[in-house]
């Protein structure tokens, strides 16, 4: 709670650990065109978890709302229907109204990649919801997910899963992707699991794969 607080009290600035333009590497948007602004700070600790150094935001540098997307329109050379992930860290432990009004005044997609922690914030067009157990997600953000996704670090993921997608709306797309330094052991169990229960999809993490941010 202590930086949501220090947040309301500096309206226009967020802790920005990295701003790049790439493609979305997962979910319903893999292979899209994607500009991704990683907010600094999270208290859900997953120990898996592939950006650690996004924990403490006062590590990293408060951005004006006005940097944030100026930066954004520069690096994309305002190429239309490009989609802005807004992640983290977990980025709704801010209140990301200003950020999202102003993308979207500029042509940008509004997605949000969050572990559900916190109270929703922003005009957001697109909410991919990744539960932690760790820190359960609240209701409200169950309920508005576009996209679940679910990361399979063990077998017993597959009934979290299951516990999470009975909580969503009847059009929310349903993923499962294997954690990526156990890939090789989850990914067999998670095709089958899918053949089995087809309304569950396949996420891979294509950017690791080739490369890319």
């Amino acid at each position: 709670m202590e930086i949501i607080n220090q947040t309301s009290q500096i309206k226009h600035t967020l802790p920005v650990m990295e701003a790049f333009y790439t493609i979305q590497g997962e979910g319903f948007y893999q292979g899209r065109a994607a500009y991704f602004i990683r907010l600094g700070g999270c208290d859900v600790g997953c120990v898996w978890c592939d950006v650690k150094e996004s924990w403490d935001a006062n590590l990293h540098p408060q951005q004006t709302v006005t940097k944030i997307v100026t930066d954004a329109l520069q690096e994309t050379n305002k190429a239309k229907n490009v989609i802005a992930v807004i992640t983290g860290g977990e980025p709704l432990m801010y209140n990301l109204d200003e950020l999202t009004n102003a993308l979207q005044e500029v042509g940008f997609q509004t997605n949000i990649e969050t572990s559900g922690a916190y109270s929703l914030s922003g005009n957001l067009d697109w909410i991919c919801l990744s539960p932690k157990k760790f820190k359960a997600p609240l209701p409200e953000v169950i309920a508005k997910a576009n996209e679940l996704k679910i990361i399979i670090y063990n077998k017993s993921d597959f009934a979290w899963a299951e516990k999470y997608a009975a909580q969503t709306k009847p059009d929310c797309k349903l993923y499962l992707q294997p954690e990526w330094s156990k890939e090789k052991e989850m990914l067999p169990l998670i095709v089958d699991y899918i053949k089995q229960n087809p309304k569950w999809e396949l996420s891979l993490q294509i950017h690791k794969y080739i490369n890319v941010p």
